[in-house]
């Protein structure tokens, strides 16, 4: 019999979550008895825990952990996954954009020989500045990692027991959950579905917290971009070498050269090249820095299951 379980990152979504949950067994219950829902509280500022301790009590194959800080979604997702237990691990968002229905399509997919199945968006029900942003971030991406990225995918997403083992074993502080499983490999299909609007409320994901994420994900996936930095030390050194002969030739061959407005710039543009490429070496070694330290990648504060209820019970008695 297959067995699923769902992992789903929760913060800020209290409105949804009752919905969700519905909408979850309705469909799970279609496909196999043998289920989980696994809803991780990344410590967020409205009730959501309030309402998810209730949906574990009243149905055993409900499991609600809380972290103990907001760690943020993909550390969240990481969370779950090592709470998850079943041969088929399902990951989405909790509101409701991924529509718990489409559960079935992305298992029928992986039953045809794939061991990631990918949920890809028709259509982002985002802004036009956001996607337009996230559209440049990925082609840039393709561009610094040589990878194609799909900037239609989301965490909405099918994988099997041996993906999760695999990810699970990745200790990166810094992740990113669809960079790793593309540097996992293994193989992978595709489902299309239309991305729904929000069931209530607004994202979480501020200009400033994209951002960061997008950070995170260019500069700790890859170190292209310190390739790239020796490569503009080399043209600026052939650079200067070349205007250095040229000012030589100019004093002996003609005269002094004035130049003061150039030899500004040259300073500034030099300058500026130098503090940029000591930001970036420092934005890695920041990394290096975290990596080091060894700390959990998260910190569970609260778990709410059956097994976690069964044995509180036999410790009173």
């Amino acid at each position: 019999m297959t067995t699923l379980s769902v992992v789903i990152p929760v913060y800020g979504c209290a409105g949804c979550l009752t919905e969700l949950y519905k909408r979850l067994v309705s469909s799970l219950e279609k496909i196999t008895h043998e289920f989980e829902i696994i809803f991780v509280d990344d410590c967020g500022p409205d009730h959501s825990w309030k309402i998810l301790s209730e949906l574990a009590l009243a149905n055993s194959q409900v499991k609600v952990i809380r972290l103990s800080k907001n760690f943020g979604q993909h550390l969240a997702i990481t969370a779950g996954l090592a709470e998850s237990s079943n041969e088929w691990v399902i990951v989405m968002d909790c509101d409701l954009q991924d529509p718990p229905e489409e559960i079935p399509r992305l298992l029928n997919t992986a039953q045809q020989g794939f061991d990631i199945v990918f949920a890809r968006r028709i259509q982002k029900q985002h802004s036009g500045f956001r996607k337009n942003l996230s559209n440049l971030y990925f082609k840039f991406m393709d561009l610094v990692s040589k990878h194609k990225f799909n900037a239609e995918l989301g965490s909405f997403s099918l994988i099997s027991r041996k993906v999760v083992n695999a990810f699970l074993k990745m200790s990166d502080s810094n992740r990113h959950y669809l960079f790793i499983l593309y540097w996992l490999g293994f193989k992978t299909g595709y489902i299309e579905y239309e991305h729904k609007e929000r069931f209530c409320g607004k994202s979480s994901y501020t200009l400033k917290t994209l951002i960061k994420h997008a950070l995170n994900g260019l500069l700790f996936q890859s170190t292209t971009l310190l390739h790239w930095i020796i490569y503009l030390g080399f043209s600026v050194s052939a650079m200067g070498f070349s205007m250095a002969i040229y000012f030589i030739y100019r004093y002996y061959v003609h005269s002094a050269y004035p130049g003061w407005t150039s030899l500004i710039v040259l300073i500034l543009v030099i300058g500026g090249i130098i503090l940029s490429s000591l930001g970036v070496v420092g934005l890695y070694i920041a990394g290096i820095f975290d990596q080091v330290k060894g700390r959990p990648l998260y910190v569970i504060d609260e778990r709410i299951s059956s097994d976690e209820l069964r044995q509180h019970s036999q410790a009173s008695e």
